[in-house]
């Protein structure tokens, strides 16, 4: 058995009888300063400890061959109709869609970008449009021509005004033509406009009537526009002024289509023709037409993480556009890449990484407005380099913080040959930014804080002693002795 006596030699830390030691004024102020010196020092190795810490590295982007990247997007066309502003997204793969409408809306706005009505609903056209191209005889002016001078008169005074706005150089108007010419004698003749006066079809070129063409929003030729009369006294929750025709167009089926508006108003009263509730096919052939000639569309549209385009224009399939006259200015809202982040979430994460969210909408509320300064036939193209940042925490277990997709952007304004547009092309870096959040041993901040309180004794043993000696060796020589 270990005797005590033993054990007692083993003692690192000998005492001292107190009475066999001295205190001192200047002990006591360097006490008090090395004592303040551990508060701080241990205050400040503590806020080091709970303070987050990261690393950032570059590494090749490990998104896997299948995953595709979120587009969201809100923008304001102010010149462009909902009527045929079409969303395509195009990729160096082969990817090809065209007039993306599963998860885009539309909106048709004034000049001040003000909304003018509920969703503009572009709905689907379930064939193609069928012309009277083998229809023969000699092609008789039945529509009545109108201008900006006799337009609001005629929608005035009959019940429905079926109108055709064209152009002679358009390939479509030029195709409508005969079966529209015959259509409206056949119509003229069963429903005589001064006996009958419920309908008549007429026309208006646009290469003449510019203005009239511009105040009914008319960007595609040619347009045909069902105007019901008293329609512009009722245009509150949501009603539209006029309805768009988008079904085949030769002559029966124009026909057709005409006696199917008038069905439901009778001779004798003439009325207003806005109770329309005639459940038939042609009712899929007609859809509002657009209150305003601007357009807000916004959405999200999901591709592959490939160099691409998303294209903003005017499309469609049996109507021609005169390029000179297109103007795809526009302002941008929101684009952004990725899914999108939860503000508490990326408020957390600013934690990490404060200059994290500063480019991940770049273009937002930036303007793109052509003055027709450089001509006509501009494009507006932005050209988009795509970074994709990770934030993993590694506090407990390594898991994924956020994800986010951050862009530098460049645009320029490009005179074209084929239909204005607005293009935004993307391309991804194959490297990624990786933000790690480093755990803190605590084994290390109780390494350090015995490093702090040690070495700040031990230093203060030091100067205390060298102080008493100091201190000392003034009063020998004061008084004068040898040593």
């Amino acid at each position: 058995m270990v005797s005590s006596n033993k054990l007692k030699s083993m003692d690192f830390y000998r005492k001292i009888p107190r009475d066999l030691t001295e205190s001192s004024i200047s002990g006591a102020g360097l006490s008090i300063v090395a004592a303040l010196a551990m508060m701080f020092l241990f205050g400040m190795e503590l806020n080091e400890y709970l303070t987050i810490s990261t690393s950032t590295s570059v590494i090749v982007d490990n998104s896997s061959d299948g995953d595709f990247l979120r587009i969201d997007f809100n923008m304001s066309f102010p010149a462009l109709s909902c009527e045929f502003a079409s969303v395509d997204v195009s990729d160096v793969l082969g990817t090809n869609r065209l007039n993306i409408t599963k998860t885009v809306r539309k909106f048709s706005i004034d000049g001040n970008l003000k909304t003018t009505g509920s969703e503009f609903h572009t709905g689907s056209v379930a064939h193609a449009v069928k012309h009277g191209d083998d229809e023969e005889g000699e092609s008789v002016e039945g529509a009545m021509v109108l201008n900006a001078h006799n337009f609001d008169n005629f929608a005035h005074q009959y019940p429905i005004l079926v109108v055709n706005f064209y152009a002679p150089w358009c390939y479509w108007s030029n195709r409508l033509k005969p079966a529209w010419e015959k259509a409206a004698t056949i119509i003229r003749e069963r429903y005589d406009p001064e006996l009958d006066g419920r309908i008549i079809m007429a026309k208006v070129d646009c290469t003449e009537e510019g203005d009239l063409c511009k105040k009914n929003h008319i960007q595609g030729y040619p347009s045909i526009r069902i105007y019901r009369k008293g329609s512009d006294i009722r245009d509150a929750h949501g009603h539209h002024d006029h309805e768009s025709y988008y079904g085949d167009r030769d002559t029966d089926s124009l026909v057709k289509t005409m006696e199917t508006l008038i069905a439901p108003i009778s001779v004798e009263s003439k009325k207003l023709a806005l109770e329309n509730k005639a459940d038939n096919a042609t009712d899929t052939m007609k859809r509002p037409a657009p209150r305003a000639g601007g357009c807000r569309i916004e959405g999200y549209v999901r591709v592959k993480k490939v160099p691409g385009n998303l294209v903003i224009s005017a499309r469609s399939g049996a109507h021609s556009f005169d390029s000179t006259l297109m103007n795809m200015s526009h302002i941008i809202h929101d684009l952004s890449f990725g899914m999108k982040i939860n503000s508490k979430v990326l408020n957390d994460v600013k934690r990490l990484a404060p200059y994290l969210g500063r480019s991940h909408d770049r273009l937002s509320g930036r303007e793109f407005i052509n003055r027709h300064d450089v001509g006509a036939n501009v494009t507006i193209e932005h050209y988009l380099q795509i970074v994709k940042t990770e934030v993993v925490s590694k506090r407990s277990y390594e898991h994924k913080l956020l994800e986010e997709y951050e862009y530098t952007a460049h645009s320029s304004l490009v005179q074209t040959v084929y239909i204005p547009s607005a293009k935004y092309h993307f391309e991804l870096s194959p490297m990624q930014v990786l933000i790690t959040e480093n755990s803190k041993s605590f084994s290390h901040f109780i390494t350090n804080v015995c490093a702090i309180i040690g070495g700040v004794f031990t230093v203060a043993g030091i100067l205390d002693s060298i102080l008493h000696n100091t201190i000392r060796l003034m009063k020998k020589v004061e008084l004068g002795k040898n040593f």
